[in-house]
């Protein structure tokens, strides 16, 4: 306990007053023991305030547990050091905000080079490919041509490349289509010309209109070919039957012998 005396002047009497003044213990020896002991931070030791006599006449460590055991030292939580203004931070920096000229240190490529750039966009562009590849969404040709592409540089960005597959995709669906269209188209007009040939030759009377018949019949099916095949020979025998009927001739000379013969007689 410690008096301090304080002097007030009044009408020129000086009084003096005292006031008595008690310092509290500082209980140095107690806190580093207590931190050694409970294995923490001189900061994080908590004394009670209340029995600062008692814990001043622990100094040792083993006073120390005892205090420690009855509460009258306790070890404070960790403070925790709060990360939320730092990810609101973070999350306006992705939108764009605190990105100026007097936020940004070093140069466009010392800060992010484009050949990161460039090595990241073609990795996104390449697994979406064989991605599309390996699901069959593309056969082997379009990717050959897209990877291509992506390596020059012709897609900026995966939006686009799935554009250009799209657009590849309906542009062979069209083509298929303007194929088959064409294949009809050719033999409807092959068709339509055997029809005129044929009927061009029953107005010339070359073809008779059976024959054409049979033939119409012969070309439809595979299996009617093969029947209609044996027709052909048995015509040939016809025609090769019906030449030897042409001999006949021969007996003309015969009938202009027997005509000139009773001509002489007469005269």
């Amino acid at each position: 306990m410690r008096c301090s005396a304080l002097i007030s002047h009044l009408n020129g009497v000086s009084i003096i007053k005292y006031k008595k003044t008690f310092k509290m213990a500082m209980l140095r020896l107690q806190r580093r023991l207590a931190a050694s002991v409970l294995k923490c931070g001189k900061k994080r030791v908590w004394i009670d305030p209340n029995e600062t006599t008692e814990v001043a006449l622990a100094n040792s460590r083993k006073n120390i547990r005892k205090l420690f055991k009855d509460g009258l030292i306790v070890r404070r939580q960790v403070s925790m050091h709060s990360r939320s203004r730092v990810q609101r931070h973070e999350a306006e920096k992705r939108k764009g905000r605190h990105q100026g000229t007097g936020h940004r240190k070093g140069a466009r490529e010392a800060r992010m080079p484009g050949k990161v750039l460039a090595i990241r966009r073609t990795r996104v562009l390449r697994r979406l490919l064989k991605k599309y590849r390996d699901s069959k969404k593309i056969n082997r040709h379009i990717y050959h041509k897209l990877y291509l592409g992506a390596k020059g540089n012709q897609f900026k960005n995966k939006n686009v490349l799935m554009e250009a597959v799209h657009k590849l995709k309906a542009e062979k669906i069209r083509n298929a289509d303007i194929d088959a269209q064409r294949d009809a188209r050719r033999s409807k007009n092959a068709v339509r010309k055997e029809k005129r040939v044929a009927r061009k030759l029953v107005t010339m009377g070359l073809e008779p209109a059976v024959e054409k018949k049979v033939e119409k019949v012969a070309a439809t099916p595979v299996a009617e070919k093969k029947t209609a095949a044996p027709t052909k020979p048995v015509e040939k025998k016809v025609e090769k039957k019906a030449a030897p009927a042409a001999p006949a001739k021969p007996t003309k000379p015969e009938a202009k012998t027997a005509t000139t013969a009773p001509a002489k007689t007469k005269k």
